[in-house]
């Protein structure tokens, strides 16, 4: 399934069409013999704090397409549609994405645009000529329309669910459809429609707060940083009224990162106010203790490196050891202040800290390469 499968020479990455061929595989072993998976185009957004971009469809150039396009270079947005035959075939957004479902649907079901040409590009708010009440423009969206691109989950299956369960929070309805559970991109569309659905049994201003140490969400705070030039942990806590001097560990990690996010070139990244799994380059268990995964690349070792393993494992009476699935070996059970002993004795053997406890690339697995095997096609080592 997924990305090990292939499909009339297409192959899929998203999530998705992973669980459309699920569904068509139970179909299959339920005895529907005439359940068969259809490619569809899947649109993908790009999921980097502070910005915003959706990718649909086709780019190709050929003299049968045309393209229509907006630049706002001031506010940061920019809007690309690809048409054939009066049909959406690919769309590009940056910077302003609302409209994705919108024209994905419209793709979707090869809508015929032409009557709506000179105003298609503002998106469904201003078909008309004039502009339209945003929740209305959702309203206006048919059942079938694809909300939750990650996981395949339709306006009809969310508004159903809200009214046949009684689902009165974000978190509800992302436990029973999965729409917004993974990129949560789509949680603006989600909300709408649980207010579109219930009313006022759902209050959108009722946000989780980020900590106990303030009453403000993850999305007002990284507002409030932007608009009002904050640009340390201390600014933020003091102008955004924080409950406690110097925050706690779940809000100092969030600042951090956000901040490092709007102002790459004026903050310094705060050390100690990493993740703890960060700053002791070890990944910390539900007991208290913490796993270490040097690194390997490609999962290449020899017998100087796997004695020095061992004799770490034995030295600190590390109680279990696991080979991981990105080709690397494990050490769990590790007590904390044994930590910088453990990394002393491994970097004597040449290992560093592998990315097992980073936000960044983990893992890229390898075969061993044209050096051994018989079908390689190059040294992947």
């Amino acid at each position: 399934l997924g990305e090990c499968a292939e499909v009339n020479g297409m192959v899929y990455g998203l999530v998705a069409p992973l669980y459309e061929m699920a569904r068509v595989a139970a179909s299959q072993l339920a005895g529907d013999e005439a359940a068969a998976f259809v490619h569809s185009d899947t649109p993908t957004k790009l999921k980097v704090t502070g910005i915003e971009l959706f990718s649909l469809g086709d780019f190709a150039e050929g003299e049968d397409r045309q393209e229509i396009v907006l630049r706002d270079a001031a506010a940061g947005v920019y809007k690309r549609l690809v048409l054939r035959d009066d049909r959406i075939i690919g769309t590009v957004l940056y910077g302003e994405t609302a409209d994705g479902a919108w024209f994905n649907d419209l793709k979707k079901k090869q809508t015929d645009i032409s009557e709506m040409r000179d105003t298609l590009i503002f998106g469904q708010s201003y078909q008309g000529g004039a502009s339209l009440d945003p929740m209305a423009a959702v309203a206006a969206l048919p059942d079938d329309a694809e909300i939750c691109g990650c996981n395949g989950v339709c306006k009809g299956k969310i508004t159903g669910a809200i009214a046949a369960k009684g689902l009165t929070s974000l978190d509800d309805v992302r436990a029973h459809t999965k729409a917004s559970a993974s990129c949560g991109s789509c949680t603006g569309l989600v909300e709408k429609l649980m207010v579109l659905t219930i009313g006022d049994k759902y209050d959108p201003a009722a946000v989780q707060p980020m900590c106990g140490c303030t009453t403000l969400g993850h999305d007002e705070v990284r507002r409030l940083i932007r608009a009002k030039g904050l640009k340390t942990i201390p600014a933020v806590m003091q102008e955004l009224e924080w409950t406690t001097s110097c925050g706690c560990a779940k809000c100092r990690p969030a600042l951090n990162y956000y901040l490092v996010c709007d102002w790459p070139d004026e903050y310094a990244d705060d050390y100690q106010s990493r993740f703890i799994n960060e700053r002791v380059h070890a990944n910390i268990q539900k007991d208290g203790t913490y796993s270490v995964v040097p690194r390997m690349w490609g999962g290449v070792t020899n017998a100087a490196e796997l004695r020095a393993i061992a004799d770490v494992v034995d030295k600190f009476e590390i109680p279990m050891v696991k080979v991981t699935g990105g080709q690397r070996i494990d050490m769990l059970g590790i007590r904390k202040e044994d930590l910088p002993a453990v990394w002393a004795d491994l970097g004597q053997a040449g290992f560093v800290s592998g990315h097992a406890y980073a936000k960044g690339l983990r893992t890229v697995k390898t075969c061993v390469g044209s050096d051994w095997c018989r079908f390689g096609t190059q040294d992947s080592t």
